[in-house]
């Protein structure tokens, strides 16, 4: 079972973490690596640094080690104090490593929750701890707001895997046949949309439309769970998700194998055998609330890594079995590089009016069909 971090050990570890920092020789300090410029004075792990992250590292405590803290606590309080002075949010995805996730995030959640929260936020400027297409997606819902990510390298092999032009193709194929892309794609490709759709409300979208056939795009796997689910024939595009796409079937049995009473929980962007020997499928944010609300003693969550931590951080009485993909995209989501963003203003999302206006459409069609 995961450690139950007490109020108790949380003052024991704020106390040692504060002796071990003014032991430091009188008037040094733990000099935090990354940022030489943009504004941020005293990153530092000073005694008074170590008090204000504290509570924080109770959070995350569990599945940080102590000697990590020292590194980041200086950029997590810049962070967040930061985001007060210039009316800033930070949404953050399930894929978040965990002191991103639970020390400086506002917000959090997955593709449709952020999509909502965007909505929601009267801040000036939104910070996506995510993949480029969420930042365009925030982007898109708040075209007077400043929108930036802190790597614009941070891709997605989904969003990769399809363009606008590819969508318009598609649509002479099958002239008449309604779009519905994932949110996991470009704004060029929700431009050429009908509708988009993430894994948590794709069926009941696709089945409102009224409709014998639907073209469903890029992910192959999450068309063919559709498919599964819903008596309209779907076109399926042959896009997938380099993180879920790597599991298998036998990985699962072997897990099982060494644990009595796993639960096996699975999210559809997985092969059909793995979701085929899952106990449950849903969305990432379908997943959550399977362990927080039924409890399991033991589950095996078949999605990225860092969600797995997120969750049992919140769930300590659930003892979770790690099989580990990482997104490399998310990844290179960094503390360092979102105070940057808050710094230096990298990198605004910039798209035409006409794009965003188009994309728009296909968005709110998305959020209005989900409540």
């Amino acid at each position: 079972m995961s450690e139950i971090i007490t109020e108790t050990m949380v003052d024991t570890m704020v106390d040692t973490m504060v002796e071990a920092v003014s032991d430091v020789v009188s008037g040094a300090v733990i000099a935090a690596p990354g940022l030489a410029s943009g504004g941020v004075q005293g990153l530092d792990y000073s005694p008074e640094v170590a008090t204000r992250t504290a509570d924080l590292y109770g959070r995350v405590a569990a599945v940080i080690p102590e000697f990590e803290w020292p590194v980041m606590a200086p950029y997590i309080d810049a962070i967040n104090r930061l985001k007060a002075e210039r009316n800033a949010v930070i949404l953050a995805h399930n894929y978040m490593t965990p002191e991103i996730y639970h020390c400086v995030a506002d917000r959090v959640g997955d593709s449709l929750a952020l999509a909502r929260m965007a909505t929601e936020t009267d801040a000036d400027i939104i910070i996506v701890a995510g993949v480029h297409f969420m930042a365009e997606t925030a982007k898109i819902l708040n075209p007077e707001k400043t929108v930036l990510v802190p790597d614009q390298l941070a891709g997605c092999s989904l969003a990769s895997s399809i363009t606008g032009a590819d969508v318009r193709r598609l649509r002479a194929q099958y002239p008449g046949v309604p779009v519905v892309s994932y949110v996991n794609t470009t704004a060029d490709v929700k431009a050429e949309s009908d509708y988009c759709i993430t894994s948590g409300n794709a069926v009941e979208l696709v089945n409102s439309l009224g409709v014998d056939r639907v073209i469903c795009l890029p992910d192959k796997y999450l068309a063919q769970y559709i498919a599964s689910q819903t008596d309209v024939e779907i076109i399926i595009g042959e896009g997938a998700c380099e993180v879920h796409e790597r599991f298998t079937a036998q990985e699962i049995a072997d897990y099982r194998t060494g644990h009595d009473g796993l639960v096996v929980i699975a999210h559809p962007e997985c092969p059909p055998d793995v979701l085929g020997a899952a106990d449950f499928v849903g969305s990432t944010a379908k997943m959550s609330d399977f362990v927080k609300t039924r409890h399991p003693e033991k589950v095996l969550m078949v999605t990225e890594c860092s969600m797995s931590d997120n969750v049992a951080l919140e769930n300590p009485e659930t003892e979770f079995v790690r099989p580990c993909n990482l997104c490399p995209h998310m990844k290179r989501i960094t503390l360092e590089k979102i105070l940057n963003s808050l710094t230096s203003g990298t990198h605004e999302i910039i798209l035409e009016t006409e794009l965003m206006d188009r994309a728009r459409l296909a968005v709110e069609r998305m959020l209005a069909v989900s409540g």
